[in-house]
């Protein structure tokens, strides 16, 4: 069984981009389910609040590094 983050949201929100970044490496890729932490559910959740973000230009699609 695995232990799930307790500071994770309920929600996860395509404008807030700081919250988003933490579940983002330093090359800009989406961290694994095995070190966010997260459910299936949340994680797909995530995936698509991170490319929204991306496609609004909230976010880069890359990281400069």
């Amino acid at each position: 069984m695995r232990k799930f983050r307790k500071d994770t949201p309920a929600y996860f929100d395509y404008k807030d981009v700081k919250a988003l970044q933490r579940y983002i490496n330093s090359y800009g890729q989406i961290e694994p389910i095995a070190k966010t932490g997260l459910s299936a559910k949340q994680q797909r959740q995530l995936a698509v609040a991170i490319k929204r973000a991306r496609h609004l230009a909230l976010m880069p699609f890359v990281s400069q590094g």
